[in-house]
């Protein structure tokens, strides 16, 4: 008990909240009354009994009714609170509630299960309704009880059996809904039985049965329509004065007939003719007319049967539409003959009337569907002297016409016969005024001018299209036919125009209601048709333009790559013959073209999985191109530059197997090469940016070497040399700090060649590089590199003793260190052991050249006071003399009379010293 008093607090509450305003959440509250009610309904019906729970039934119940709460709740949640408020008023009435409270709860139970049956939940409907039949009963029987016959009593139970009925009706309405026919049919057995004392029910009732006959033949359950519209029938034969009328009875007449004739023609040909006949003399119509003809050819019923069904039909006064439709179902089914008859009975019938022109038209229709071609033509000459004789087809015929003559035409062109396509076409013109503007009479003088093309008349064509421009000069098909019309013209410069009507049109949104949209890419597919005409006449720059054109226009990146590979093998069937200046040239429109094929590759990477195989094959296209075009730029390194940059950019589009991983590599190479290159030919102060940009293409390539080196044996490929080589030159240029850190990396390279070495001693002194201690450092390796080997190359040796001594004692120096002039010594004693031990292999002239160089240092020396130093190096300077050869002679006549001056000289000054002291 205290359970059931806690539920009715909180359904009191609840419908409180709910009847205050304004409302925000009333679907919320609606659906925990809805959850609460179903918790009441679990308790004893003996402890409902509580007055102020009916006064909020009543209370919800208005709510929800009142026009005010239209917009605030939905039908569903109506359903819901109706639901609510008629539980609570059953569960509050005594066993024998008073005849008032009955009727409340009739009308509140019948109206909440209608609401459940138009929210499409039976179920739940069907309990409200077995409510509300059980209490009409109830009252029925109190009412019947009282014995009193008076006419209060007698219109209250008319009133109650009133009710009862439509409950029924709609018990029946939801018996079907759950495919419970057997139900529905003894719902509906009541009802009928009802139609004695309550007559004027009949229409209601028959509509009913109706309805449920179209619901069902909707759902292809034939039997049951069959039945339900029969019922439908007999029901308004019942009491004709209040059924639906002639009218209503032949409609359900007619779909009966029309559910036989679905469900089993043969079967039920009889009863469909039947009820088709029947229609007709209850009411005669159009419709059941055509149905029929309908039914008798269906059921294959013989020819002057179904003539006589047509004359009927003519003799009745249709619209000229029924008679039309008619005759297309007599071809449908075959019977031409009969068609064609009637047709011509039609439009004799139809003769003045304004209408007939469509009936002219489907003539000739089927005239030319059937073969009849001269027949068509004739009829379509006739049409065409009635129309200009005041007989003018209605606009809408009129382009119905002209749809149907350019079929044939078009089909006449496919088939290439162009002649009589022109016909169908001229056919079509002559419906047109002179001066007349219609884009479709462009369109038109297009498609005749295409026909005049390929009979070779092109004076004609000319003409055709100068009318099209003048109907629609805005349209890119016209264009596209001034275009076809400058190309077998040789006119380069009104095909390029051409070229750019169209490109500019499609840019244009369509603005005229009239006119047809475009396909998306309408004009690029014209401009690569342009393209491919173009070519076929050996236009070739018209059909650059147009595939240009096809570039900037197509949303399509697959239709723009196919494009950009004409473009690009337009562009390379001319290379080859180009002057210097027209090669730059077109390189450079090459690499505007590979350029864009790497953005679209790239977008259409970035499209659906399915284009990976399609993006990989355009890549490995372009960057073939790509490479071999910059092999073939050996005088013009920015471009060769370029052009291996992109061919690695495209690369990397492609699967990094091994070999795309070494053609990257390779690619990067390259392109730091040139790039180094096109610095050495700069201007020391211009050489920052290529310098910069080798560094970049470096470091790209050191990462795909790594990863290259991960997938096999790579000992013999020189690769980390020539980075590290082309990096020092970069740094060293650019006066890096990392350039000593690159020396250390070229030193720890194995089995590093001398002329490595000697390279980038090179490098450390080439302007603007200017790093003597690194180039001593890679000499001096180089010298004892070279040393070690077993025969020595005694000249590369003397290079690099010559380079360390020149880098240590500079020529013109006027003054000199005495640490400097013993590290110039050893490279000097050096030497000598290299002399000593290949006497025969070192080059004269480097002997003579240090066999100068150490006597001017001695005579730098002795200017400078510096004695001792000055006779020892002379004196090293006359070592050398042995190892002349056959200059030794010539030199040492020379050298001995100098050196024995320079002696007397050394002696002299040296006393003069002592004598100073």
């Amino acid at each position: 008990m205290d359970q059931f008093v806690s539920n009715v607090k909180c359904i009191t509450c609840l419908t409180e909240h709910l009847l205050q305003k304004p409302l925000t959440n009333a679907d919320e509250l609606i659906e925990k009354l809805f959850c609460e009610i179903s918790v009441l309904e679990d308790f004893p019906k003996e402890i409902h009994l509580d007055l102020q729970l009916e006064e909020t039934a009543i209370q919800l119940w208005n709510w929800a009714v009142t026009k005010r709460v239209g917009n605030v709740i939905n039908e569903h949640q109506k359903a819901k609170v109706r639901h609510v408020a008629c539980r609570l008023l059953f569960s509050c009435e005594p066993e024998n509630p008073p005849e008032g409270a009955v009727r409340k709860q009739i009308l509140m139970a019948s109206k909440t299960g209608r609401t459940w049956l138009d929210c499409n939940n039976p179920q739940l409907a069907d309990g409200f309704l077995s409510l509300a039949v059980k209490s009409l009963e109830t009252l029925y029987s109190r009412l019947t009880s009282r014995g009193d016959a008076g006419t209060d009593i007698n219109t209250s139970k008319e009133d109650v059996e009133k009710d009862l009925l439509r409950v029924l009706s709609y018990q029946a309405e939801s018996a079907l809904s759950q495919d419970d026919h057997g139900l529905a049919v003894a719902c509906v057995q009541r009802c009928k039985e009802m139609l004695q004392r309550l007559p004027k029910e009949t229409g209601y009732l028959s509509l009913m049965c109706y309805n449920f006959g179209v619901d069902s033949y909707n759902l292809k359950k034939y039997e049951e329509s069959s039945f339900w519209l029969s019922q439908s029938y007999d029901i308004g034969k019942i009491n004709m004065k209040y059924s639906a009328g002639a009218e209503v009875q032949a409609k359900v007449l007619r779909l009966l007939a029309t559910v036989y004739l679905d469900w089993d023609c043969q079967r039920y040909k009889e009863k469909a003719l039947d009820a088709v006949s029947l229609a007709n003399k209850h009411f005669l119509n159009p419709s059941g007319l055509y149905l029929k003809i309908r039914v008798l050819l269906r059921c294959g019923a013989q020819d002057d049967h179904i003539t006589a069904g047509v004359t009927e039909l003519l003799g009745s006064e249709v619209p000229l539409e029924v008679c039309l439709t008619t005759v297309k179902l007599l071809m449908a089914e075959d019977r031409e003959t009969l068609a064609f008859d009637f047709l011509k009975m039609v439009c004799q019938h139809y003769e003045s009337s304004p209408e007939l022109s469509s009936a002219l038209v489907l003539h000739i229709e089927l005239l030319l569907q059937r073969g009849k071609e001269l027949l068509g033509k004739q009829k379509i000459e006739d049409v065409m002297a009635g129309h200009y004789a005041g007989k003018q087809l209605s606009p809408q015929t009129l382009t119905c016409l002209h749809f149907l003559l350019w079929d044939k035409a078009s089909m006449s062109f496919e088939a290439e016969r162009f002649s009589e396509a022109l016909q169908w076409y001229n056919y079509s013109l002559s419906f047109y005024t002179a001066g007349q503007m219609d884009p479709n009479l462009a369109k038109l003088q297009r498609n005749r001018a295409s026909c005049f093309l390929r009979l070779q008349q092109l004076d004609k064509a000319k003409e055709a299209i100068k009318e099209a421009k003048r109907c629609d000069p805005n349209s890119i098909f016209t264009q596209f036919s001034v275009f076809k019309m400058a190309v077998l013209e040789n006119n380069a410069e009104s095909a390029t125009e051409a070229v750019k009507a169209i490109a500019a049109l499609a840019n244009d949104p369509v603005t005229s209601e009239h006119r047809l949209l475009m396909a998306e890419n309408a004009a690029s597919n014209l401009l690569r048709l342009a393209a491919q005409i173009a070519l076929e006449n050996e236009q070739q720059d018209t059909a650059m333009k147009a595939l240009e054109s096809v570039c900037d226009q197509s949303t399509d990146n697959a239709q723009v790559l196919a494009a950009l590979r004409c473009l690009v093998r337009l562009v390379l069937s001319t290379i080859d013959n180009a002057s210097e200046e027209k090669r730059h040239a077109t390189l450079d429109v090459l690499l505007s073209y590979l350029r864009m094929a790497l953005r679209k590759v790239s977008q259409l990477s970035l499209v659906a999985s399915g284009l990976v195989q399609q993006c990989t094959v355009e890549a490995d296209w372009f960057r073939k191109i790509a490479w071999n075009s910059a092999l073939q730029c050996e005088g013009s390194p920015d471009r060769m530059r370029d052009l291996f940059v992109l061919s690695y950019q495209l690369s990397q589009f492609c699967p990094r197997d091994r070999t795309v991983l070494m053609f990257q590599k390779t690619c990067l190479l390259m392109a730091a090469a040139a790039s180094l290159e096109r610095g050495r030919a700069s201007p020391c102060s211009d050489q920052t940016e290529q310098l910069t940009q080798a560094l970049e293409h470096i470091q790209a390539c050191w990462e795909v070497w790594k990863t290259l080196k991960k997938t096999g044996d790579l000992a013999r490929d020189s690769t980390d040399t020539l980075l590290l080589l082309y990096e020092f030159e970069a740094r060293a240029k650019l006066n890096d700090t990392k350039v000593e850190a690159v020396l250390e990396s070229v030193l720890e390279l194995e089995n590093i060649e001398t002329k490595v070495l000697e390279t980038i001693a090179a490098l450390a002194m080439e302007p603007p590089a200017h790093f003597p201690r690194l180039c001593k450092k890679s000499l001096r390796i180089a010298l004892s590199l070279h040393r070690k080997q077993p025969r020595p190359d005694v000249a590369r040796c003397s290079q690099c003793v010559r380079s360390l001594i020149q880098l240590s004692l500079p020529n013109g120096v006027s003054e000199v260190e005495a640490p400097v002039l013993d590290e110039v010594w050893g490279y000097y004693e050096e030497t000598l052991s290299i002399i000593a031990a290949t006497p025969e292999e070192f080059p004269e002239m480097e002997v003579l050249w240090l066999l100068t160089r150490a006597w001017n240092t001695g005579v730098l020396l002795y200017s400078l006071a510096q004695y001792p130093e000055a006779e020892r190096w002379c004196g090293l300077g006359m070592s050398f003399l042995r190892h002349l050869g056959s200059l030794q002679e010539a030199y040492q006549t020379q050298m001995s009379g100098l050196y024995s001056e320079v002696l007397d000289r050394l002696d002299k000054a040296k006393r003069n010293l002592v004598i100073e002291e």
